[in-house]
């Protein structure tokens, strides 16, 4: 593509001047300010699934500059992002800071699937209070393969704001947002 494209240059330059085999202290620092992550996986077969991890800043734990882990609490019990890394240990990570520096990093490498208490063995350094009265089921460790810079160019800039209560929520209960008709009061607001 590259080729068909008149890119191979460029992307040289790319390749040569920001892509790194480890992580960088900037980058470290950068993971450990963030509080979501998107997940990039796929089965055995190449099927591939996007996700979506949050957390405290630091949920996704900087082991050293060639190791990441992040905890999985329970959930629906689909587990289609632990299930595909089990399958095929390739797990991208893409980090996006949209509120000061729009400024995103990417994190590619080989995943492994640990029950907390196992990962706790071997790196007992791992954070104990990532949600209140929560503790992980799994952990998924990283080994990172490579790690660079997504431009800020097209990053929108996003403004924090108080999460409302359930019961302030004008709209269905999340298993029944995209099965249930829409009732007129659950329409958004301008």
């Amino acid at each position: 593509m590259q080729r068909q494209l008149g890119t191979a240059d460029r992307a040289a330059r790319f390749y040569d001047q920001q892509v790194r085999s480890q992580l960088t202290s900037e980058m470290r620092e950068f993971i450990g300010r963030q509080a979501m992550v998107f997940l990039a996986t796929a089965d055995a077969h190449g099927e591939c699934d996007a996700s979506f991890r949050a957390g405290p800043p630091g949920f996704v734990h900087v082991i050293d500059d060639r190791t990441l882990a992040y905890p999985e609490f329970r959930g629906n019990g689909v587990l289609a992002s632990a299930g595909n890394m089990i399958e095929n240990p390739h797990l991208g990570m893409l980090f996006v800071d949209f509120t000061h520096h729009h400024v995103g990093l990417h994190v590619n490498g080989v995943a492994h699937v640990y029950r907390d208490a196992d990962l706790r063995g071997i790196h007992p350094g791992l954070p104990t209070d990532l949600a209140p009265g929560r503790s992980p089921e799994i952990w998924v460790h990283l080994t990172v393969e490579e790690a660079y810079i997504h431009c800020s160019k097209y990053i929108p800039h996003l403004e924090p704001a108080p999460r409302p209560a359930t019961h302030e929520l004008a709209r269905p209960k999340d298993a029944d947002y995209f099965t249930k008709p829409r009732m007129p009061q659950w329409a958004s607001r301008p």
